[in-house]
């Protein structure tokens, strides 16, 4: 007989939930395979499994479109704020603006290569950084740097802002959904495992192919062995010949 493994996807639990309570629904009274108790938790836990499994991948759908929105708009930030500084390195360099006005915006005056901008964290504080930087500089009667200006750079600096914080609260959001479907699932196993037992009581004395069926009738999932023989017709009629060859047992 192959072995039965849970479902380890919540389609997959959805299914083998639907599957048994859609077997039973078609069963006559006196023909149900599950006991009452069962049969009253599938009626209860399905809905609410249901409706969480779709907010989860509502929620989660919701979080790749913005994640890859998020990466335009880090990316925009990271162009803007390094061209900026390059545009800043370059004007040093042909004495436009003076070097030592470069601790303005704490960069070192003797050093012209780019700071790092490799992480988020580096992006707020360098963009913070510039925009005050280029604010006390022109207070101080210098000419602004154009192309790109410090308010364009400040337009994207402060979009980044905006969506890095709505990303924060949408992973929390996640991370919280995401707790209350381990526990969901958890119940969703415990209630497939017992559906399952009771599935597999009820028909242990047929034979093994007709066992088969009628368990996966019920959504049992059952994986074959490496090399392991595929049950079949054939396999019951060879079962029968056994069982009439086998010797009875006589009482005492």
């Amino acid at each position: 007989m192959p072995y039965r493994r849970l479902p380890n996807t919540d389609q997959a639990r959805l299914f083998a939930l639907q599957t048994a309570a859609q077997k039973e629904s078609e069963a006559d009274y006196n023909e149900q395979v599950l006991s009452y108790k069962t049969n009253n938790e599938i009626r209860r836990f399905l809905p609410t499994f249901e409706s969480r499994v779709a907010q989860y991948h509502q929620n989660f759908q919701s979080k790749v479109a913005a994640n890859k929105k998020y990466k335009h708009v880090v990316q925009n930030a990271r162009m803007y704020i390094s061209h900026f500084i390059q545009v800043l390195n370059l004007a040093v360099i042909r004495g436009d603006i003076k070097r030592e006005q470069k601790l303005l915006y704490k960069l070192d005056p003797d050093n012209h290569i780019l700071p790092d901008l490799s992480s988020e964290e580096d992006l707020l504080v360098w963009g913070q950084n510039i925009i005050e930087g280029e604010q006390e500089r022109t207070k101080q009667g210098g000419f602004p740097i154009y192309n790109p200006t410090i308010s364009k750079v400040q337009v994207h600096y402060d979009i980044f802002k905006e969506y890095q914080i709505s990303q924060q609260i949408r992973q929390k959001n996640v991370d919280r959904i995401y707790g209350d479907m381990t526990e969901i699932r958890q119940q969703a196993d415990a209630l497939i495992l017992e559906i399952w037992n009771q599935v597999e009581e009820k028909f242990k004395d047929l034979l093994p192919y007709e066992r088969y069926c009628r368990c996966k009738q019920y959504g049992v999932i059952y994986y074959y062995r490496s090399g392991e023989k595929h049950l079949s017709a054939e396999t019951d009629k060879q079962e029968k010949e056994r069982r009439k060859q086998q010797p009875l047992i006589p009482f005492n």
